[in-house]
């Protein structure tokens, strides 16, 4: 008996801990990859529509589509196992037991916390739904309409407070039809009828039926992330080795500018002559003829080429002369296989992972329309962005581009007019031309042996640089001591060597040839400035 006060304390206990409905996730298996498909059914698009995820029907075709960030799968062993995963996933999304009985017209403002709804008869979803996760990421929303579901013009599903459309469930037994503009989040399953998607609409989820036509208009679908989803990384990255300190290269033809072009890294060619660039606006080392650093990039080159010509490929992008116009693409390697026409925007999102790596493989030629754009997004950076070009590449009048460019045995023949390239224009044969452009990103590399510690600003100053017949050197905290000067070609032979025997030297320097040179100011035998001068 003395135990029933601690039995009737307990049940008052559990009666006052709020009631918290706990829905269940369905397990969707290979059904996941997919951001359209049909058990039994034409999955079919007219428009241009741009997806992420795999597409397609294990029973009929999929028609209409221009290039998918994902895998065309009809009536093959992905697509069958598809067919399985999807009607498990149907089977446990409805065999839930529902705990909320809302009305059938959804929307208006409504906010739903998580959860299993169940609607009878056809839903119609208006203005905006709010899914409140309630701080937890894990929060499930199941939704069976045990009717036809529609969407009106503009409908939005919004999630607030750690909700994922990665979370969040459509079980329809009937027809679904989204209306132009609508924001439709989660997982839709359509049992036994077709899905249809209009103009501007946005899924960030997957549109799935048992069987039924799959339609869309000039939609953007993409699977969601998180609850699970891999993190995608991309192939491991090539090793640039010397390479990396280039801008513009050529390992056999001539490298010619015309017009003002500013270059970050080196310019060279290992083969011919490098013509035209103009020492005050490269910020590396230009190469008028083969030398000993052009002949390790050569070598190098080839190197980083065979690595990404015989690197496995995730995805074939069907359509080469429809590449760009506003495609999405994630962490893969890509293939075109044929020359490649791009237009437009091409976008390239990392998903958040910063170090994502993106490698585009083009087996023919590459040109670009005038004003196409790279366009980055969620932490991709241009260093993880590789492109391999079986032929010549020709980047047209303002564009910009991002990524090194690796050219097997074609000329880049043409990187016109106001072109930026965040990147590189390596070639392993073939002239190069560059005509008023701007290249960032390259290494600023420093010849072997030589250190810069960039202190010339604190403690020396060089003037004027570039410079042409004389340089001064200024030691702003002197002190009667043993100063030096040293001089240093870009191959690192040290050309001068001056004692510096007052606050204030000119050195005369009309001998040398315009290029780069490096410099280091040594006190008692310790290096207290370096840095880089431009002869003009």
């Amino acid at each position: 008996m003395k135990n029933k006060p601690l039995q009737v304390f307990a049940i008052a206990a559990l009666l006052l801990i709020p009631i918290i409905n706990f829905a269940q996730a369905p397990n969707l298996g290979t059904a996941a990859n997919f951001v359209l498909f049909s058990t039994n059914g034409a999955v079919t698009n007219s428009g241009i529509s741009h997806l992420t995820g795999n597409v397609g029907t294990n029973n009929g075709s999929s028609t209409g589509f221009g290039n998918v960030n994902g895998v065309m799968h009809d009536g093959d062993l992905a697509s069958g196992q598809c067919a399985a995963d999807l009607l498990t996933a149907y089977n446990q999304l409805n065999s839930r037991v529902p705990a909320f009985f809302p009305a059938s017209l959804l929307g208006n403002g409504q906010t739903l916390n998580a959860g299993v709804y169940k609607i009878t008869g056809a839903t119609t979803l208006n203005l905006n739904l709010i899914l409140n996760g309630q701080g937890d990421p894990n929060a499930v929303f199941i939704f069976q309409l045990q009717g036809s579901f529609s969407t009106n013009a503009n409908a939005k599903v919004k999630l607030i407070n750690g909700a994922q459309a990665c979370n969040v469930f459509w079980k329809v037994e009937g027809l679904v039809s989204m209306a132009a503009g609508t924001t439709m989040r989660g997982t839709v399953i359509a049992n036994n009828a077709a899905i249809n998607m209009n103009t501007n609409d946005t899924l960030e989820g997957r549109a799935l039926s048992t069987a039924g036509a799959v339609t869309l208009d000039g939609i953007l679908g993409y699977t969601p992330i998180g609850c699970g989803s891999p993190v995608l990384t991309g192939p491991t990255a090539p090793a640039l080795a010397s390479t990396e300190c280039y801008g513009i290269f050529s390992a056999n033809g001539a490298v010619s500018n015309s017009g003002i072009t500013h270059v970050t890294g080196d310019v060279g060619t290992n083969t011919g002559l490098t013509t035209g660039y103009t020492a005050a606006m490269v910020t590396g080392t230009i190469h008028p003829i083969p030398d000993a650093s052009t002949a390790t990039c050569a070598a190098d080159l080839l190197n980083v080429y065979n690595y990404l010509n015989t690197l496995p490929y995730d995805i074939e992008l069907l359509y080469p002369a429809q590449f760009g116009n506003s495609l999405v693409l994630t962490p893969h390697t890509y293939l075109l296989n044929a020359a490649t026409v791009f237009t437009d925007t091409l976008y390239l999102d990392a998903q958040g992972n910063t170090n994502a790596v993106f490698v585009i493989k083009i087996n023919g030629a590459l040109s670009t329309s005038t004003y196409s754009k790279v366009l980055l997004i969620n932490g991709t950076q241009a260093k993880n962005v590789f492109w391999k070009v079986e032929g010549a590449v020709g980047i047209n009048n303002y564009s910009v581009f991002c990524g090194t460019i690796v050219c097997n045995n074609g000329a880049m023949g043409a990187l016109n007019t106001g072109v930026t390239l965040n990147g590189r224009a390596l070639t392993t044969g073939g002239a190069l031309t560059t005509t008023a452009v701007s290249t960032t990103m390259a290494a600023v590399c420093v010849p072997a042996g030589i250190e810069l510690y960039g202190l010339e600003n604190s403690s020396v100053s060089i003037f004027p640089n570039p410079f042409s017949s004389s340089v001064n050197i200024v030691l702003k905290e002197w002190q009667l001591t043993n100063y030096q000067f040293k001089m240093y070609t870009i191959l690192g032979a040290e050309i001068v060597t001056r004692n510096i025997t007052n606050q204030s030297t000119t050195i005369e320097t009309a001998d040398l040839t315009p290029g780069i040179y490096f410099y280091r100011i040594i006190r008692n035998n310790t290096v207290i400035a370096s840095g880089k001068l431009i002869s003009q």
